[in-house]
C-alpha cells in the first residue's frame, strides 16, 4: 500500500506500527527519525526500520505516509520543521492522547497543508517504553480513534483508516473535543491516580516494607505508573482542563467514601462498593 513510511519517533507506538504495516506486507520501506540515534540504530538492528534519516526534512521528503510518534508537547515543532519538506500526496498523521491541542499545532505549523494532516490515537500500549517493546500485534483487536475535522481531506481519512486496520486496529471516530473528555476520565485521570498512589507511599517512612508485601492488587492498579513520566506529563497538561474535572469529581467521591468511614455508615460503604462492582463486572474490554 505504501513505497515508504516515515516514523518519527521510533519507540514503542511509532516501532509497533512499522512492525504491523510490514507484516501485513503492506510497505515498502521504514524511514525512521528521531532524538537518540542510539535508539534509531537499535530500531535498524531489530529490523524495525529500514533505514535511517539524517533529519526530519530528509525523512519526509519521499514519504507517502508520515506517523508523528512523540510526546505530545512537541507536536508543533515538529510540525513546523517538516511542513516545507512535505509533497503534495504526503499525509501526515500522529499517535498522541490528546487531540484537541494536536489539531490547533498542526493547523498552527502546517498552514495551507493541515488537510494531509489526520489526527489518530490508538488505544494500546504497555508500561514499558522503547523500541525494543514494540511488536506487530499491538494494535490487533484493539481500538484507534480517529478525529478529522471539516477541513481534513477525505483521501487522507481513507488512507489513515486503511493503515491502522491493516495494523489489526478496529477503527472508530470521534471529534477532538470528545476525545479529550472520554479520556481524562478513562485514561488520564487513572495514570495520574497510579502515579500518585507509589509517590504518596513512597514518601512515608515504612514505604520499603509497604512495598515489599505488596500483592497483585497494587501491582495492577500501579502497573501503568511504570509508563514515560516525560509522556504523561506532556498528556497531563495538554489535556489539563478536562482532567482537572474528572479529578474533581474523584476527589468528591472520595470525600464520600471518608464521610462512610468516618460515620461508621458500614451499609452506605458496602452499597457504594456493590454498585461500582456491577458496573465493572458488566464492562467487556
Amino acid at each position: 500500500m505504501f513505497n515508504q513510511v516515515t516514523i518519527i519517533g521510533v519507540g514503542l507506538i511509532g516501532g509497533s506500527f512499522a512492525l504491523a504495516l510490514d507484516a501485513a506486507q503492506a510497505v515498502k520501506k521504514v524511514v525512521g527519525v528521531g532524538r537518540s540515534r542510539e535508539a534509531l540504530q537499535r530500531a535498524l538492528q531489530l529490523g524495525v526500520i529500514d533505514e535511517i534519516a539524517a533529519n526530519e526534512a530528509e525523512a519526509v521528503r519521499h514519504a507517502d505516509l508520515v506517523l508523528l510518534a512523540a510526546p505530545v508537547a512537541q507536536t508543533e515543532t515538529i510540525l513546523r520543521v517538516i511542513a516545507p519538506h512535505l509533497g503534495l500526496r504526503t499525509i501526515v498523521t500522529d499517535a498522541g492522547s490528546t487531540k484537541g491541542d494536536v489539531v490547533a499545532a498542526a493547523r498552527r505549523a502546517l498552514g495551507g497543508k493541515f488537510p494531509q494532516f489526520v489526527p489518530a490515537h490508538p488505544i494500546a500500549g504497555k508500561e514499558q517504553s522503547g523500541v525494543d517493546a514494540a511488536e506487530a500485534g499491538l494494535y490487533r483487536q484493539r481500538r484507534c480513534i480517529v478525529t478529522p475535522v471539516s477541513d481534513t481531506a477525505g483521501h487522507a481519512l481513507e488512507t489513515v483508516v486503511e493503515a491502522w486496520k491493516l495494523c489489526g486496529a478496529l477503527v472508530s471516530e470521534m471529534t477532538p473535543e470528545q476525545h479529550d473528555q472520554v479520556f481524562a476520565a478513562v485514561s488520564h485521570l487513572p495514570h495520574l491516580l497510579s502515579f500518585a498512589l507509589v509517590a504518596a507511599i513512597a514518601k512515608e517512612p515504612d514505604a520499603a516494607q509497604k512495598f515489599a508485601h505488596a500483592g497483585g492488587g497494587f501491582r495492577d492498579f500501579t502497573r501503568i505508573a511504570a509508563s514515560s513520566p516525560e509522556m504523561w506529563r506532556d498528556i497531563c497538561f495538554a489535556n489539563r482542563a478536562a482532567l482537572l474535572h474528572e479529578l474533581d469529581a474523584y476527589e468528591a467521591e472520595l470525600k464520600l467514601l471518608r464521610d462512610y468511614l468516618n460515620r461508621n455508615e458500614v451499609l452506605a460503604l458496602e452499597q457504594e462498593f456493590a454498585q461500582a462492582r456491577e458496573i465493572r463486572s458488566a464492562l467487556r474490554f
